[in-house]
């Protein structure tokens, strides 16, 4: 169902949900829009290495305020990965190393986090662990796991939610020898998407208010309002990743037929999973292939929202098929083998909350501090983390956890549906739910890593943890 924004703050208001979804910051301005359709999406610019050697690519990135066009003819102040909105696609290959040099020209501390990157303690980029400004930081990524449609972006406690919504993200795309010997379709044929939606003030211009769902009326696609896209009749993977700081998507064809979805946040599924919706909460990373060789030149077909929908957040963007194309690409009927789930020695209990009172967010009833240790675990440990969503006012959270990967073993005592089975990092826990998790503690580094919902304006204002892996 397809609601104005008025009755979503008259629902709202019925719910009691002042806070949840952002009905503290209603506007008293009309929001800005755009007719949908109207300008081409682009497809990030891949970043080229400054050099490489025998074993490691490396880049150079600078921090820094840009101009961007999000309204067509409105140039307008972001923050950027080298000027680009979203930031440059870097591509890695498991086992080379990517080294990557920071250097932050904003006038305030940034950091960068590879979101699901297995990487050491001191290249997370924790929320603390930051770039002073007119300094850089070197990260390096041993890429040591399998092919998966990563992402980067600002960390910085406090301000990574302004900093993410106004530009500092961009996609990590890393693929393996198996991957690319399963004939999916590849180059042109491989699109990476990034979903988000943002408020703009009449000049086209960002606004950022904290934890501000109702006004952000504007749905960007690779950081242009509902774009289309022309397609040839052929199959198409896209990289989904869902870039919003609150707003969590249910993704579906106009013409109703089925998405092939072949893998997830951190790899390739078991076995190719058919379904008609796509759900994603913020930071979460869909990979999907689309045949439109099933279509006859000339047809559009929109890429919809059916979840919070309203007027001008229902339509994400359009595929155009506009020519025929030759394809010996193919879907494989077995994609990967994961690994064995482990017997658990702990189920651990966390429960998230945000405060509207305060405005305060929570993990089992404490906010974050940099000085506390939440939870200790043991190296090599496999553990049930039970995660319950206790806001009574609706609002919806999802769970990130760094370093390592987890399976999802039930979603309210339910099983998952299969596009959710495969390896993951971020997972959605709406209004009541309980999600139990399954993951195993030997990802190669021991050391200090944060948990968080990463709702960013949740994070931000603190729901977020602190996990420690011991020897």
């Amino acid at each position: 169902m397809v609601l104005t924004r008025r009755q979503m703050l008259q629902a709202a208001v019925a719910a009691g949900m002042p806070f949840a979804m952002g009905a503290s910051s209603v506007k008293r301005r009309p929001p800005t829009s755009s007719t949908p359709f109207q300008v081409p999406m682009p497809i990030p610019a891949v970043l080229r290495p400054s050099h490489r050697s025998a074993t490691t690519d490396y880049y150079d990135l600078d921090i820094q305020t840009a101009r961007a066009e999000i309204l067509r003819g409105r140039p307008v102040p972001v923050i950027t990965f080298n000027g680009k909105f979203p930031g440059p696609t870097i591509h890695a290959h498991a086992g080379r190393r990517t080294i990557v040099r920071q250097h932050n020209k904003l006038s305030e501390e940034a950091n960068v986090h590879l979101h699901g990157g297995v990487v050491s303690q001191d290249n997370d980029g924790l929320p603390m662990d930051v770039i002073a400004p007119g300094t850089s930081r070197t990260y390096v990524y041993p890429n040591s796991q399998v092919a998966a449609s990563l992402w980067y972006h600002d960390h910085a406690h406090h301000l990574e939610s302004e900093h993410v919504y106004r530009g500092l993200a961009g996609f990590y795309l890393l693929s393996d020898a198996h991957e690319q010997r399963l004939s999916l379709p590849e180059g042109p044929y491989d699109v990476p998407i990034m979903i988000r939606d943002a408020e703009l003030a009449p000049d086209g211009s960002l606004v950022y208010d904290e934890d501000d769902f109702f006004g952000r009326t504007t749905i960007l696609v690779n950081g242009k309002p509902q774009p289309y896209f022309r397609v040839a009749a052929r199959k198409y993977r896209f990289r989904l990743l869902n870039g919003a700081n609150l707003r969590p998507f249910e993704l579906n064809l106009s013409t109703g037929d089925e998405f092939v979805q072949i893998g997830s946040d951190r790899g390739l599924l078991e076995t190719p999973w058919r379904t008609t919706m796509i759900p994603l909460s913020p930071a979460e990373r869909a990979d999907v292939i689309v045949d439109f060789s099933r279509y006859p030149l000339g047809t559009q077909v929109v890429l919809r929202n059916s979840l919070f929908a309203t007027d001008t957040t229902t339509d994400v963007m359009r595929f155009d098929v506009v020519r025929p194309a030759p394809d010996r690409s193919r879907i494989p009927e077995r994609l990967a083998t994961l690994p064995l789930l482990q017997a658990p020695s702990v189920t651990r209990k966390f429960t998230l909350l945000m405060d509207p009172a305060q405005m305060m967010g929570t993990i089992n009833g404490k906010p974050f501090d940099m000085n506390r240790i939440d939870t200790v675990v043991k190296y090599g440990a496999s553990e049930v983390w039970e995660i319950t969503n206790i806001n009574t006012d609706g609002a919806p959270h999802n769970f990130h956890v760094h370093l390592v990967d987890f399976r999802v073993l039930d979603i309210n005592g339910r099983p998952p549906d299969p596009g959710q089975t495969g390896l993951k990092d971020t997972v959605r826990v709406m209004p009541g739910e309980t999600v139990r998790i399954l993951t195993t503690f030997d990802f190669q580094y021991t050391g200090t890593y944060v948990y968080h919902c990463h709702m960013m304006d949740h994070s931000s204002m603190g729901l977020m943890a602190q996990l420690r892996i011991d020897k």
